[in-house]
């Protein structure tokens, strides 16, 4: 029996078909081959146009038709994780009526802020362990407040993942997951929180259909399945937001777990039993994708804006005068040709939009102490690369601060964790134990589909071939050196009014 994973990002789309029998990944696929563009109409906007992800979805699963070793017949389930806190607005026949208000955008900041204080922050924090912050629920209100006409216009509000979903099945559905991810979940009530909803003055009916995380969602619709070549039965079994994806590719699921990614951002995910929660809301919880009303399980995330759309930025910066863009994996090597500190140059990888770690606020981004008889192209490479790892561990020490206590890291290796460089800092700084594991979110999402179908009868079986392929631990002369830079970089943050 196979599956199709769909990992929807902000800067490419990753399809995988999944053998449950046999338990191996058979086709990986990725579209566009070039970045996805974010588009930025006005300063802190961050948009994109969700028929574009459909597009690539489309293209995507025309590529693994494509290939002859797979019958996409024989494709019984699907799993969609996704960019999280995306606002996607939808008329009645599922069109957007406006383009995607995506994760970092940062408009619907003091909307978020003015919520919390008439919501009350006791309450808040009660229902909806924070404030609403930036997320969902405040970008659905902005567009209330701002494009009446708009909004008039509108019937759906869902995640990236859903509209996804949606183009599927012709269903407007959301799941738990990401209501929580949206601040609309009531977590000492387990359900949609309407308190938040009634004071903030935004309608129930835009809410679609709830669903969990797992189960039998949606039938493909057999207009799609003809169109994409596609089983006429496959069900939706699986939707989540990329960081719980990811922790659930990583077999990350019981209590004291924490998973990382560095991919356009950067994550520490970690699992918990308890209503975890920070009171400055540095740090958010969410619920996990295993979370049920017998067996609480929560994720408490921090996320890092700039990551790997910083070495993006560099990669593009770096190519500028060459015909080709250079590979990461140039720039991975420039990285090593530098010692630790790289000579006193330091970056602060901020510049996508507000940073949660930072309440919402925008903090200082670029290179400090640069001397231009000194520092050369790797030493800014290598200075990126402990920025964003500085960064993550500010976070992390967010994270200790209200109990977070595992020491046991798990990543896939992919992205920034490709690079030697970076996995050194980052085992060193944080002070724990890095493992890697050859998967991907896609791949994730198509196990999810399998547990989701039934296919597996316990979570845990989905797993059973999944391997660490790495083990790195911390090395004592390296952590005392990345400490001492660690700290000489933190003291320099400078948070904007």
């Amino acid at each position: 029996m196979l599956f199709l994973g769909i990992d929807l990002g902000s800067s490419s789309l990753k399809l995988s078909i999944y053998d449950a029998e046999k338990g191996i990944t058979l086709a990986n696929v990725k579209v566009p081959e070039f970045e996805m563009k974010i588009n930025a109409p006005q300063f802190g906007w961050a948009e994109q146009n969700p028929e574009d992800w459909w597009e690539n979805v489309k293209t995507g699963i025309h590529l693994l038709k494509n290939n002859k070793k797979i019958d996409l017949e024989k494709v019984c389930g699907i799993g969609i994780a996704y960019q999280m806190h995306g606002l996607v607005l939808t008329d009645n026949q599922l069109n957007p009526v406006r383009p995607s208000i995506i994760w970092c955008d940062s408009r619907a900041v003091n909307i978020g802020n003015e919520a919390e204080k008439s919501i009350g922050v006791e309450i808040s924090q009660n229902k909806i362990l924070g404030s609403p912050g930036n997320f969902t629920a405040s970008k659905l209100k902005w567009v209330k407040n701002n494009e009446p006409e708009v909004f008039k216009k509108a019937s759906y509000m869902m995640l990236p993942g859903d509209y996804i979903a949606a183009k599927l099945t012709e269903k407007a559905q959301i799941s738990t997951s990401g209501l929580s991810e949206a601040a609309l979940w009531d977590f000492s009530d387990g359900k949609l929180a309407t308190e938040v909803l009634e004071k903030m003055n935004l309608p129930e009916s835009y809410i679609p259909e709830i669903v969990p995380s797992f189960g039998n969602h949606a039938t493909i619709s057999p207009k799609i399945a003809s169109e994409l070549g596609l089983n006429k039965n496959a069900q939706i079994n699986y939707r989540a937001g990329d960081q719980p994806n990811n922790a659930f590719s990583l077999n990350a699921l019981k209590s004291g777990d924490i998973a990382t990614t560095a991919g356009t951002s950067a994550v520490m995910y970690a699992v918990s039993s308890e209503n975890t929660f920070d009171k400055k809301n540095r740090v958010n919880t969410f619920l996990h994708v295993n979370n049920t009303p017998k067996n609480k399980h929560n994720g408490v995330m921090l996320c890092i804006n700039g990551s790997g759309i910083l070495y993006q930025w560099l990669r593009k910066m770096i190519s500028v005068s060459r015909d080709e863009l250079v590979s990461y994996e140039v720039l991975n090597n420039e990285a090593s040709l530098v010692k630790p500190g790289s000579e006193g140059l330091r970056f602060y990888p901020f510049g996508n939009g507000v940073e949660r770690i930072f309440n919402n606020k925008e903090v200082n981004s670029g290179i400090e102490n640069l001397n231009y008889n000194i520092h050369q192209p790797s030493h800014v490479i290598r200075s990126a690369c402990e920025g964003i790892v500085f960064a993550m561990n500010y976070g992390f020490e967010v994270m200790q601060s209200i109990g977070i206590q595992g020491k046991v890291v798990r990543a896939g290796k992919d992205n920034l964790f490709l690079s030697p460089v970076f996995r050194e800092i980052f085992v060193n700084t944080t002070q724990t134990t890095l493992e890697l594991y050859n998967t991907s979110g896609s791949e994730g999402a198509a196990r999810g589909a399998a547990v989701g179908f039934g296919y597996y009868k316990k979570t845990e079986d989905a797993f059973k071939s999944l391997k660490c392929i790495e083990r790195l631990e911390p090395s004592k002369e390296l952590s005392l050196q990345y400490q001492d830079i660690y700290k000489k970089w933190k003291q320099n943050i400078k948070i904007k009014a």
